[in-house]
């Protein structure tokens, strides 16, 4: 079964404090992912992780995702592809030096997009890692984009764009929040295409730099992916929880989490 894991940004880092990783979480992390693979070597696992405090603060500042044109606008797209692979190293080293054989996929080399959207994106380098047991390591970066000369891809987008073409069973995103919450504040255990209007309001942004969208744009993207792939079931769950990795993993279950999934 291939599984899609993604360790949010807010998980990883400090979103208050400019790139500020917090490698005690990412070593967890690491070490919990090694235990489901020694528990289960048939698992088919693509790894990804959002940028956090490191690519949203300085695609912000230069407003990248919305297009990249002067010659400053230029010089910031490479700098937040500096700084997005600056953090997405300190997750390769990570999960290495636990024994995980990750093999980086870096998206502003593989992908394209049009408009904000991915058009295109090499497929080999992440096949051929999953043939010969490899865990294929994505993170979000920037793309060229043949409209707007630039822009930021998320995770999710690259998640997205593989899906699509290796359908997964599932997608499983960890992250600082037990789940999608209501207005009331109480998670909501399911979400369908035809239910999301119920929650729409209640799914604001993020509270901290978030060039991305934050929950709702996650919700949204996925609800679309769950219904252009047959069967694909997505958890949004929190990650904080010592060993929900592992047991996310090993298919024992996730204590508490929102199921997204087509009606």
């Amino acid at each position: 079964m291939l599984t899609f894991l993604k360790l949010g940004g807010s998980l990883i880092t400090d979103k208050s404090a400019t790139e500020t990783a917090l490698t005690d979480v990412i070593n967890r992390l690491a070490a919990e992912v090694r235990t489901a693979l020694d528990a289960n070597p048939a698992l088919r696992l693509v790894l990804g992780h959002g940028s956090g405090s490191f690519g949203h603060t300085a695609a912000a500042t230069y407003g990248t995702r919305r297009g990249v044109s002067t010659p400053e606008e230029w010089r910031g797209f490479a700098e937040v592809s500096v700084v997005a692979a600056r953090l997405n190293t300190i997750v390769l080293e990570a999960f290495h030096a636990t024994g995980v054989p990750v093999f980086r996929v870096q998206p502003s080399a593989s992908a394209v997009c049009r408009g904000g959207q991915i058009i295109r994106m090499e497929l080999a380098p992440v096949e051929q890692a999953l043939q010969h047991g490899l865990v294929p390591l994505v993170y979000g970066d920037v793309a060229v984009d043949e409209v707007q000369g630039g822009t930021i891809v998320s995770t999710e987008d690259v998640f997205d764009a593989l899906a699509r073409a290796l359908s997964p069973a599932r997608i499983l995103l960890a992250g600082q929040y037990e789940g999608v919450l209501d207005a009331q504040g109480n998670l909501v255990p399911r979400i369908t295409p035809a239910t999301l209007g119920e929650y729409r309001d209640a799914l604001g942004g993020s509270a901290q730099t978030d060039v991305t969208g934050g929950m709702a744009a996650k919700v949204e993207s996925m609800l679309a992916l769950c219904q252009t792939v047959p069967g694909l079931k997505v958890v949004i769950f929190d990650g904080r929880q010592p060993g929900v990795i592992a047991r996310a993993l090993s298919g024992e279950g996730i204590p508490h989490g929102t199921l997204l999934e087509a009606d």
